[in-house]
């Protein structure tokens, strides 16, 4: 099906929006009025630069304040109608947006809103327009779609149509199944918006909070099925009213749109990508970083192992049984000290999950490959992180550790080390899209969105796994733009003991982060442990949680640059990530860096 944006969806002048939505692949485009307003350019100018970017003008919204009127006031919106109508003529648009009245003037009178709406549905026909007709969730009589569909089908005019909308729908929690029983050619328009579960004002919570189908909470796919039962053949279109997209980029912000439509059209049955190929597990992760000795000197003494040289490039591999770490020396910028740039993903077919990933827009990473590199596919996630589809040790699939030259045999005993999750900061504008992405485009499973109280604000978090939890990403974001800990990174490394891995990396010359007292003393309080277990957490700074399928015991290292460290304990089959020990975590990184920058 044909696809369309509103122009409010996006930031920037009408000129900037269109071009945007243009070039992430949009078939049209509603115009909202206030950009019009605010365009220099004439209606006339406006449809051709549309023309030109091979975008329809597909509606014009919004109009408002129209029926169920004192005819004194009805007689005005006429006029303002018809000014409208004459407009769109120019601009090239044959449907406008009508929604149902806030005016205090409006009459609780369905027999008088179907006759206005039946005049204005005259006038418009004579200028070649169509009107559909919306019912805002917070319409003055009319807020539900049924009831407007009720005074459309009384109005009973040809050019008299209604216009479906997923948030007014979904978030007044109306059954959308009675959509079916609308006939196809009388839903004039469909708009999709999903949005976060939030108990709050209805109209602030459609002004500010709305977001793309997939990014939220509601059903947004259920509904389409049921508008596509009853016949709609019109174009999917996305009007988002959100606070952040309005201080984004437009053209990553339409290219996330058109993501989420692609994604739609899949979960309903309108469109077949290439089929997910979930990861299957970690492959490496990747540390860029302008001085090597500090992290080196980290992973050394966690027991890891400096194994293999890359051939061509001043990338080490360090390995600790199945976790591998690179540190790649050569693109690193001093000012932006280390960070995690890069995950190798294990893909049961990477040449597949590429192709699912290119053609839901990600941008696919031009490799310079010396003769004799390994072929790998590489993607960019929303933050810039590379994600590699790997084959380790699947002959004949290329295989990435051909690229490195040993320098040391791996250690025998290791241990059942492996990477547990992975915690990719994301820029504060992202974060919705990057959960999009790692589920549209990796295939792994989003899980609720986390609170996590930072001293100095809340961080937030959401999860993305396989089903299994062989891959874990966590997804953050700090409590402001500009917040350090907004640009934090994290490996956690799983191993089946985690306190003589930490006393072993103490031993080792390790830092571990300290953990204050008072955390220990509600411990104590909370749970009940075996003597003696307790203090042996509190000397070695190891947190503890515990939810219905198990316990979970992690302690960190200090940060290095932007990256640090945490060992895990995972037992019982304990699912979550001890989001509970997050505010203390924060609050003694916090201190320690107070403490080493004074």
């Amino acid at each position: 099906m044909r696809t369309s944006i509103a122009t409010v969806s996006l930031s920037g002048s009408l000129t900037e929006k269109l071009t945007a939505a243009s070039r992430a692949g949009f078939d049209g485009v509603e115009i909202f009025e206030n950009d019009l307003l605010a365009s220099p350019l004439t209606p006339e100018e406006i449809r051709a630069r549309c023309a030109d970017l091979g975008l329809s003008i597909d509606l014009y919204q919004p109009m408002r304040d129209i029926e169920a009127l004192p005819e004194e006031e009805f007689a005005r919106a006429l006029r303002r109608a018809r000014h409208k109508f004459e407009l769109m003529g120019r601009l090239g648009a044959d449907t406008v947006l009508v929604c149902s009245s806030v005016s205090p003037h409006a009459l609780d009178d369905d027999a008088l809103a179907a006759e206005q709406l039946s005049r204005l549905a005259g006038l418009a026909e004579d200028h070649g327009v169509r009107v559909a007709y919306e019912a805002l969730a917070w319409g003055r009589h009319i807020s539900t779609y049924d009831h407007a569909w009720q005074v459309v089908k009384s109005a009973d005019h040809p050019a008299l149509g209604t216009c479906l909308d997923s948030f007014h729908i979904l978030s007044r929690g109306s059954d959308p199944k009675g959509i079916e029983d609308i006939p196809g050619e009388k839903i004039f328009f469909l708009q999709l918006a999903d949005a976060p579960l939030l108990a709050m004002d209805v109209l602030q919570w459609s002004r500010h909070y709305r977001c793309f189908p997939g990014q939220g909470g509601f059903d947004v796919a259920g509904l389409v099925r049921h508008v596509l039962r009853a016949g709609y053949r019109g174009p999917l279109s996305l009007e988002v009213f959100n606070d952040v997209f309005r201080q984004s980029e437009a053209g990553p912000t339409a290219v996330d749109a058109r993501r989420s439509l692609l994604t739609l059209q899949e979960t309903v049955g309108l469109a077949a990508p290439p089929a997910p190929a979930p990861p299957t597990g970690i492959a490496f992760a990747e540390l860029v970083t302008p001085d090597a000795a500090p992290v080196s000197a980290v992973l050394g003494a966690l027991g890891f192992t400096r194994t293999a040289r890359h051939r061509g490039k001043p990338v080490d591999l360090w390995q600790h049984g199945e976790a591998r770490v690179l540190v790649n020396t050569g693109p690193a910028e001093r000012r932006d000290g280390t960070r995690l740039a890069a995950v190798g993903l294990e893909s049961p077919d990477p040449a597949g999950a590429a192709r699912r990933a290119e053609a839901l827009l990600a941008p696919v990473l031009p490799r310079r490959r010396a003769p004799g590199d390994a072929e790998l596919e590489a993607v960019a996630a929303p933050d810039g992180t590379e994600l590699f589809f790997c084959a380790t040790g699947r002959s004949p699939l290329p295989d990435w550790r051909a690229d490195f030259e040993d320098v040391a045999p791996a250690p025998h005993d290791g241990g059942p080390w492996r990477v547990d999750h992975l915690s990719l900061a994301q820029p504060w504008h992202q974060f919705d899209e990057a959960a999009l992405f790692h589920r549209s485009v990796l295939g792994l499973r989003p899980q609720e969105s986390v609170d996590v109280a930072d001293p100095y604000g809340l961080l937030r978090s959401r999860a993305v796994s396989t089903d299994d939890g062989a891959v874990r990403i966590a997804l953050t974001v700090g409590p402001a733009p500009t917040d350090d800990t907004a640009h934090a990174q994290h490996l956690a490394l799983a191993t089946d003991d985690v306190v003589a891995a930490a006393r072993r990396y103490r031993e080792a010359g390790g830092p571990l982060l300290p953990i204050p007292a008072n955390y220990y003393d509600d411990l104590a309080a909370r749970f009940e442990f075996p003597d003696g277990e307790l203090e042996t957490y509190r000397e070695l700074g190891i947190l503890y949680d515990r939810d219905a399928h198990g316990t979970f015991r992690h302690c960190y290292t200090h940060t290095v640059g932007r990256v640090f460290f945490e060992l895990v304990q995972r037992d019982g089959g304990y699912r979550g990530y001890g989001a509970a020990n997050a505010p203390v975590r924060l609050a003694a990184q916090h201190a320690v860096r107070a403490f080493t920058a004074g």
